[in-house]
């Protein structure tokens, strides 16, 4: 489905990686390596196909949505950099993560440059509107990344303070493109309320789907390890849910695995600790709780975009919303 929804912005998008090829130039060599190495490790570009379909679907005739695409993608770059620091990740998108390759130090300093050099393309779009959006954005996330660390290995997290971090951390960029490619294009307000509320539901949908694979997915499709988020004492949806639906006993494993798990813990002990945890959510229905959501974002943004006109970009828009509940990595 991904590759159909690209295809109506095919010109765009091939023109979006070159100016991201382009952009990663650097006078320190190292910068380059980096900068080149995990962007070469491809990803969907989810939020910069976002960008184009959004400034499209409000019929956008410039080009400066191509840069404001690569924009997008070097902020989520920069802090895929970094949250692979922080939760001291070993492996993203099937390759080691470059702080595994190079060191925390390295990986840090690069996702600064990238997230400046974002800046410098954004200052070359000339809009301050945007601008604006993005520095927000930009700040929320920080927030959001805040947020998520003061509740590792909290067992008492709520579905409220999850969905919350989910909101910071992941679904305002998405919001960000929409909102952005709609500004661009000079879109009647209204129109840009629905992207922009249409790009939260996504970002929202696509989080919770995440948290499930990381529970039910495989590795090698998703690219990183399996029990990852238990693993670094993240309290996501799926576990949330299991310990306010089992008995005392399974929900007193899943405090004590959330409370105590480690990165740096035997991968033998983890791997029993997983299997537990998968039975655990299983059984409480946890899995599907969380998908149901998912859903339940998806439609609402689906619902939202049916108040734009009827193009092969609004089409391509509420298929990306289906994509975020139906991807398997």
């Amino acid at each position: 489905m991904y590759k159909q929804i690209r295809a109506v912005v095919a010109t765009d998008f091939d023109a979006v990686n070159q100016v991201i090829v382009d952009q990663l130039y650097s006078d320190v060599a190292l910068v380059e390596s980096i900068g080149h190495y995990i962007i070469d490790a491809g990803g969907k570009r989810m939020r910069p196909v976002l960008v184009l379909l959004s400034a499209r679907c409000c019929m956008y005739g410039g080009q400066d949505h191509i840069r404001l695409a690569a924009v997008i993608e070097f902020i989520h770059t920069a802090t895929l950099l970094h949250d692979d620091v922080v939760d001291m990740s070993a492996m993203r998108r099937g390759r080691p993560t470059a702080n595994e390759k190079w060191n925390n130090p390295s990986s840090v300093l690069v996702g600064d440059f990238i997230y400046s050099r974002a800046f410098q393309i954004l200052v070359s779009i000339g809009s301050m509107d945007i601008m604006r959006i993005i520095a927000d954005t930009t700040n929320r996330i920080a927030e959001g990344e805040v947020l998520q660390l003061i509740h590792k290995h909290n067992s008492a997290a709520t579905q409220e303070s999850y969905m919350n971090v989910i909101r910071h951390k992941t679904a305002i960029l998405f919001q960000a493109a929409a909102e952005c490619g709609a500004l661009l294009a000079g879109a009647p307000e209204e129109h840009r309320r629905i992207l922009r509320d249409a790009g939260m539901h996504i970002g929202m949908a696509f989080q919770l789907i995440d948290d499930v694979l990381d529970y039910e997915g495989d590795a090698q499709t998703m690219g990183k390890n399996v029990g990852d988020d238990l693993a670094e004492g993240k309290p996501t949806l799926p576990l949330i849910h299991a310990i306010r639906n089992s008995d005392a006993a399974d929900a007193g494993l899943l405090k004590q695995c959330i409370e105590k798990s480690s990165p740096l813990s035997d991968p033998e002990e983890l791997g029993v600790q997983l299997a537990k945890v998968i039975a655990i959510v299983r059984k409480c229905g946890s899995l599907e709780y969380t998908r149901q959501l998912a859903i339940q974002e998806a439609d609402s943004a689906i619902s939202l975009l049916n108040g734009l006109p009827e193009t092969i970009f609004r089409k391509a828009l509420q298929d990306m919303a289906n994509l975020a509940v139906r991807r398997t990595s």
